[in-house]
């Protein structure tokens, strides 16, 4: 059994690991939503982390344990798990150019996340929203156009980022997707239209059997304004 050590409240990063394990039918635990009294919650989630024992301790959720092996940082378990499930390619370029893509989403987030944070994730919203309202435009206008269009282009052939198969960066890219749904559904809703590769390959995952499952079940965690993906009418002008 897997187990993932990642906060129990938000979908934040862990839910890319998430969606990969309800994929391909895994056995997984999520550790930190299970009782505290069971060694979960928050509690148990930073009594893994500042555990003595590992030989090389983890600086930050998520944290993937399989067995006597931990994997941090997204994309690297994203290619952890693939490797050993079907999808990250066998083929060492096809390889490197996935985890090239899940890499470049993941500086996606950060782009996501500091529109609603631009100062510091220590302040609250509120006392940022001055810069917010003032980062918000050019994200909106400039950066989810440059990203949507180069990954567009990459689907254009196939369907899928990398090669003629679904990999790990597509799952994360349909996760990309619904996270921008909701926290910008005025601005999606005026660019989606021209990004129609995105869009299919987005209906394509939520028809598989395992996310479609995943989806409409209660382990899928609502997104909320706690998490990277957060709704604020005023910035999806």
């Amino acid at each position: 059994m897997y187990e993932l050590y990642y906060w129990p409240t938000i979908q934040g990063r862990g839910e890319f690991v998430r969606l990969l394990l309800e994929d391909i039918g895994a056995d997984y635990l999520d550790v930190a939503r299970q009782p505290e009294e069971d060694g979960g919650g928050i509690p148990g989630l930073r009594a893994f982390l500042d555990d003595p024992g590992h030989a090389e301790p983890p600086f930050a959720p998520p944290i993937l344990k399989d067995g006597d092996t931990l994997v941090t940082q997204t994309p690297l378990i994203m290619d952890y798990l693939g490797e050993r499930h079907g999808l990250t390619p066998q083929d060492d370029g096809a390889r490197r150019r996935t985890l090239q893509l899940s890499m470049l989403l993941a500086d996606f987030l950060i782009e996501v996340h500091d529109v609603h944070h631009p100062l510091a994730k220590e302040f609250y919203y509120e006392d940022q929203k001055d810069e917010a309202l003032r980062r918000a435009p050019g994200f909106r206008d400039v950066r989810i156009p440059k990203f949507y269009g180069y990954l567009d282009r990459l689907l254009g052939s196939s369907g899928y980022l990398v090669g003629k198969d679904l990999t790990h960066a597509d799952l994360s890219l349909f996760q990309i997707v619904e996270g921008m749904r909701y926290a910008f559904p005025q601005t999606m809703a005026r660019l989606e239209p021209d990004y129609p590769a995105i869009v299919a390959l987005r209906d394509t995952i939520a028809a598989r059997p395992g996310i479609a499952a995943y989806l409409a079940s209660e382990r899928r965690i609502p997104f909320n304004t706690h998490g990277i993906f957060r709704h604020y009418p005023e910035l999806d002008a």
